[in-house]
């Protein structure tokens, strides 16, 4: 009897060491894969069992409860991390889950632009690679409740920036980081802004930062464009400025402004109307912000396209006549 098991506990050592090397040597070997790379978007609070399974179900050629039992007996399976990932021939078992534990996921970008408003940011979005899309049907009003911001003009409140987003990642969660960006950019630059100014509240400064963005074509007068423009609101001087007139024609505007188009009222019309429009006409970067609230020391209240990108500026009309005359008409 007693040989008899000895011999039995050799047999169990011999067979526990091979399952052992086995499990060793699985670890070790490239995963089969339905195609040469796959996808998965893993949710938040997905059970390691559910991911093994998932990813089985997403082309990973393997015994989903083989995948799950290494996930188990790691000791990392609550360590694996939501979020998308793309794996390709020749990882192993080991390397498919150490990528989820250290999150290493596969991005996409949104580049928002300096100077866009509401509408091409819209239509980045529904262009936007792996994004999902749930604001395409929205107003705008739906748009700002959705982020979390109910009343609040949706022009000109997301940050020109490049932002990074797991595949299938929802467009508010871009929008919401967006919104935060210039919430955040706007109060730090509003808190160190410059004094004098005849600008009553961060608002007004988004709005007036809006048109700088627009009209500035070389960014060493930018600081210039913003002086006219404070200079302007300080003496009661219409601000006079075509992208504020454009923006209020909408999708009407066909790439010519006319002389009807500057005399025709609206709310955005600041050759007709004093003072600041309703809203934001774009969304300005950082540079804008800064140059609105820290304006270049200047009396100039006029600037006319050189027609290089940088532009003249005058402080009385006279000057600005004689520019225009060198400049638009060559005389």
């Amino acid at each position: 009897m007693a040989t008899f098991l000895a011999r039995l506990v050799v047999v169990v050592v011999l067979l526990a060491g091979g399952a052992a090397g086995a499990a060793f040597w699985w670890l070790q070997q490239p995963l089969a894969l339905a195609r040469p790379s796959v996808e998965l978007s893993i949710e938040p609070g997905t059970p390691p069992l559910q991911v093994a399974q998932a990813w089985v179900g997403a082309g990973v050629q393997s015994d989903p409860r083989l995948l799950y039992q290494w996930f188990r007996w790691s000791g990392q399976a609550r360590k694996i991390r939501a979020g998308s990932y793309e794996v390709h021939e020749g990882i192993t078992p080991r390397e498919l889950l150490d990528k989820m534990v250290r999150g290493e996921q596969t991005l996409e970008q949104l580049r928002i632009i300096e100077g866009w408003n509401l509408r091409q940011l819209r239509a980045a979005l529904a262009a936007a690679p792996a994004l999902k899309q749930t604001t395409a049907g929205l107003s705008e009003a739906e748009l700002m409740t959705a982020i979390g911001a109910p009343g609040v003009p949706a022009e000109g409140r997301f940050f020109p920036d490049t932002y990074a987003y797991s595949r299938g990642v929802s467009d508010i969660t871009v929008l919401k980081r967006a919104y935060a960006l210039m919430s955040k950019r706007l109060e730090t630059a509003w808190a160190g802004r410059s004094d004098g100014l005849p600008l009553r509240s961060p608002e007004e400064a988004l709005v007036l930062a809006s048109i700088v963005e627009k009209e500035t074509g070389a960014a060493a007068d930018r600081g210039l464009v913003a002086a006219v423009f404070i200079n302007r609101l300080k003496v009661g001087m219409p601000l006079q400025t075509d992208p504020t007139v454009i923006y209020g024609l909408g999708e009407r505007f066909d790439g010519n402004l006319r002389k009807i188009h500057l005399q025709t009222d609206s709310p955005y019309n600041t050759y007709l109307r004093g003072g600041l429009p309703p809203t934001p006409i774009s969304m300005p970067g950082l540079a804008s912000l800064q140059a609105t609230l820290h304006p270049t020391p200047s009396k100039a209240l006029y600037f006319v396209a050189r027609g290089d990108g940088t532009s003249q500026f005058s402080d009385d009309l006279a000057a600005h006549n004689r520019a225009v005359n060198k400049y638009q008409r060559g005389q």
